[in-house]
């Protein structure tokens, strides 16, 4: 008997018995499922995430006064400007927001090689816009920028021109409008947005360009936004009161020593003392990303603990039912040893049988988990995700547990007597 003979067999042992054999695979096909589908799911999340804050700049990083708060949605309130207990005050400008004159004299003073800078601030959230008798859901974010704020925010122009240095300096109402407001207002023909005079709350503001679209989440909503010059921004009353700093550089590699060189240069600005902490952080625009992606890497390892758990109860299933099919073939074993068949042949057997009823469970587990879990990649607009790593570690834990499982049985059969076999009632 070869090594193929006792596989062959085995194969057509499982065959002969489907319903048990049936059953155990069920259950490690749903302990695979578990596993693979959850972690398909959290790929597909990770993968939107990535998508999501990528368009926001990778390349970039801001700056920002230490101690704003930020938070997503529609009700951003204004940067939250507190004193961290035990800083140093010293000197008059800590513990104040980051001023225009600041922005102004960093983006002035940082001379690092093929870098963009853009001044920004936050207008008000939680917007109506009008255009005549149409108008928009209260959602659309107000931004104040300069001509930097696209590239450094990952935005870029569809139609019409960019904010410039009149737009700027004069302050004049003039704005570029996210392309879900441009569909909210006008419909199917965005592209007639242009020179065309909307509202904001009760100001009049003529549009001077539309943005690309970048999409939306539950997250970030980047299309319900409208940009206007900095200078502009600060007649709303609700305005945040700190400026913010973006950094553009030229391939992300450069992000460590760009960085640093920035954190050196507006600490000068800000005139802090080398004994003094900074009151500023300088933040790339992945950070969020990284914080979200982080939550869901505990989601793995729950849902890692959970596919574990239901894989052992299935571990010792299958040993179960093996010891009830060692018992079950207690003649056919004796039979084989009296016709010459050694003992490792018998041992084989049994392994072999143990580990295609568990190889079988594992291909019908990933095969539903995989599509159960981009039913997210459907809902979150991602691609098709296959986590080819998981579904190796997959075959490789069900071999493990069908080894685990039918060692023991195996070792129980290949020590049977054949005579005391042969006469098993």
């Amino acid at each position: 008997m070869t090594v193929f003979d006792s596989l062959n067999l085995a194969w057509r042992t499982v065959r002969s018995n489907k319903l048990r054999a049936g059953i155990t695979i069920a259950i490690i096909a749903f302990g695979i499922m578990a596993l693979i589908g959850i972690i398909t799911a959290i790929e597909a999340m990770n993968q939107s995430l990535k998508e999501s804050f990528s368009s926001m700049g990778a390349n970039a990083f801001n700056i920002r006064f230490k101690e704003s708060r930020s938070r997503f949605g529609p009700n951003e309130g204004n940067d939250v400007v507190k004193v961290r207990r035990g800083l140093k005050q010293k000197k008059s400008n800590l513990g104040k927001a980051i001023r225009l004159e600041e922005a102004e004299f960093f983006k002035a003073n940082y001379h690092y090689p093929g870098a963009g800078i853009s001044i920004y601030r936050r207008g008000p959230g939680a917007q109506e816009l009008h255009y005549k008798e149409k108008k928009t859901n209260p959602q659309i974010t107000v931004w104040g920028g300069d001509e930097n704020y696209l590239p450094v925010n990952g935005y870029s122009i569809y139609l019409g021109r960019n904010l410039n240095t009149l737009d700027i300096q004069s302050g004049r109402n003039v704005c570029l409008v996210g392309s879900n407001v441009a569909q909210k207002l006008f419909g199917d023909n965005p592209e007639k947005c242009l020179d065309k005079i909307i509202k904001v709350g009760s100001s009049p503001y003529r549009i001077i360009g539309l943005l690309k679209a970048k999409g939306s989440s539950a997250m970030l909503r980047q299309d319900d936004m409208i940009l206007t010059s900095y200078t502009n921004v600060r007649r709303f009353e609700n305005a945040a009161q700190s400026y913010l700093l973006g950094v553009i550089v030229r391939n992300i590699n450069e992000l460590p020593v760009a960085t640093d060189e920035a954190t050196s240069v507006f600490r000068a600005v800000r005139k802090l003392e080398p004994t003094e902490e900074n009151n500023f952080v300088v933040e790339k625009s992945d950070k969020f990303a990284e914080m979200f992606i982080g939550f869901l890497s505990s989601i793995t390892g729950a849902a890692s603990a959970i596919g574990l758990i239901t894989l052992i109860g299935a571990a010792i299933g299958l040993m179960n039912i093996m010891l009830v099919s060692v018992n079950e073939r207690t003649k056919e074993v004796g039979l084989i040893k009296a016709i010459g068949g050694k003992s490792k042949y018998v041992r084989q057997q049994f392994l072999f049988e143990s580990i295609i009823i568990s190889l079988l469970g594992a291909f019908c587990g990933i095969v539903l988990g995989v599509l159960v879990g981009n039913l997210f990649g459907l809902i979150l607009k991602t691609g098709f995700v296959i986590p080819w790593a998981w579904v190796v570690i997959g075959i490789v834990i069900c071999t493990v547990v069908g080894l685990a499982a039918g060692i023991y049985p195996a070792m129980k059969a290949a020590r049977l007597n054949p005579i005391v076999a042969l006469r098993y009632e």
